[in-house]
């Protein structure tokens, strides 16, 4: 009878995350936070489960999809909720927020086998620093890389070359972990291999994102990334 051979030791010597719906479930902060602004723009609240679908390509996309669920979204009035957004949500920016299950372990898994780790968000440098700090990740990550750190964010494959040029890796022997099309759009055209969660703020099919895997669980992370060194 056949059996199966182990799946390689091997596991990529950088792993890049995305944040926000990939580390993090940060969706009850973050809708807080633009119903705050949409409150000083006159406009109606939008449920959380709308703004999960929401996020991914920075605060004036959130703030522009926010407003077109009541109405008109042009760029003035967009911009005029930039203020009130950012400002609520650096003082509430962890209220609700939290890892994702098994996120923890699965770092820590990674870390102890000396794979480097970093983070590549299109959210603000100042704004994801201070996240990762609420959730006590000083020191886990050899870069973390905001939007506004790079000349074109994501899904421009620059920002995730700097992300790992910061973090001191290869892109020859890097890994990307998203929950969004501009996650794997970033990956592809940085060309390396992304892997999707499934339980993250896709505005999409998560099977339509193009991934080369899919995971529903962290406690998949590794085996997935062994997985891949397999192709």
């Amino acid at each position: 009878m056949a059996v199966d051979s182990p799946l390689p030791a091997t596991l990529p010597a950088t792993v890049v995350f995305d944040l926000d719906g990939t580390l993090v479930d940060t969706a009850p902060d973050l809708t807080a936070a633009l119903n705050a602004a949409l409150a000083a723009l006159g406009r109606p609240p939008v449920p959380a489960d709308d703004v999960r679908h929401m996020v991914g390509h920075g605060a004036r996309k959130l703030l522009e999809r926010g407003l077109a669920a009541s109405g008109d979204a042009g760029a003035e009035l967009v911009e005029a909720g930039v203020a009130p957004f950012l400002a609520f949500y650096a003082d509430h920016i962890a209220d609700g927020s939290r890892p994702y299950p098994g996120v923890e372990a699965a770092l820590d898994a990674l870390a102890a086998a000396g794979v480097r780790l970093a983070i590549c968000t299109n959210k603000p440098q100042a704004l994801a620093d201070a996240l990762v700090a609420a959730m006590g990740w000083q020191g886990r990550f050899a870069a973390v890389t905001g939007f506004d750190a790079v000349p074109r964010p994501k899904p421009d494959p620059g920002h995730l070359r700097a992300c790992v040029a910061a973090a001191g890796g290869d892109m020859a022997d890097t890994v990307f972990v998203g929950d969004s099309i501009t996650d794997t759009a970033t990956a592809r055209a940085a060309g390396v291999p992304v892997i999707a969660v499934s339980f993250g703020f896709s505005d999409r099919p998560v099977a339509e994102l193009g991934a080369d895997l899919i995971i529903d669980d962290y406690a998949e992370l590794l085996p997935g990334l062994r997985r891949l060194a397999c192709r």
